[in-house]
């Protein structure tokens, strides 16, 4: 019976974390309109320079294929502890933009996330052309470049919009296992995600290019 009262103390301790922890990763309601207008902007890399070496990341080596920013709503978010990736990507970000950062057009879809993808689904047409609302939208599987990046991810909220900037890389590990990043908007399926080594971040007030405080 001694130990009923410290029982008690972790499970209100649990409590208060998870409603902490709720409100925090709450969604945000931003204002109807397209509130990220612009594409991802992607560059080629020289493949002699500094950026283009490999890094490496633990039992990985990571090669950057190209410059990548992105200026997109949240969709949703979903992390990994344990699949093959887990250890460089601990979480993925379905992104929108253009017609998918618009809160009319989301209202309209049901949007899932896991397995390293994101689907799509309405109940009966959907708010505009499938093929536009998936070439407007990416899951995109995030490599944090360092802890304080990592942190500043964790606390994007679904609904904001964040400017996201690092490369595009691919991956290699010592037992053959690897993965490759896309580089085009208009694939869909098995290989179409994004794997971006985040080197910086910013959440953005609707419609502006000012950090949000």
């Amino acid at each position: 019976m001694s130990g009923l009262p410290w029982f008690k103390i972790a499970v209100l301790a649990a409590l208060a974390w998870g409603s902490w922890d709720a409100w925090r990763t709450r969604p945000a309601d931003p204002p109807p309109g397209i509130l990220a207008p612009s594409p991802p902007d992607q560059q080629p890399l020289n493949p002699d320079s500094a950026a283009a070496r490999a890094l490496p990341r633990g039992d990985w080596e990571l090669l950057p294929r190209a410059r990548y920013s992105i200026t997109a709503r949240l969709l949703s978010r979903q992390g990994y502890r344990f699949d093959s990736m887990a250890e460089v990507s601990p979480l993925d970000f379905a992104l929108g933009w253009g017609p998918m950062s618009d809160t009319r057009v989301l209202e309209a879809l049901r949007i899932g996330q896991g397995g390293r993808f994101f689907s799509l689904s309405w109940r009966e047409t959907p708010p505009l052309p499938a093929e536009t609302l998936m070439q407007h939208s990416a899951n995109v599987h995030i490599i944090p470049a360092n802890s304080g990046i990592a942190r500043r991810l964790d606390r994007v909220r679904r609904g904001e919009i964040v400017r996201l900037e690092g490369r595009l890389v691919d991956g290699e590990r010592g037992d053959g296992m690897e993965f490759r990043t896309s580089l085009t908007r208009s694939d869909t399926g098995g290989g179409a995600c994004e794997v971006l080594l985040v080197e910086d971040l910013a959440v953005l007030a609707p419609g502006s290019a000012r950090l949000r405080t």
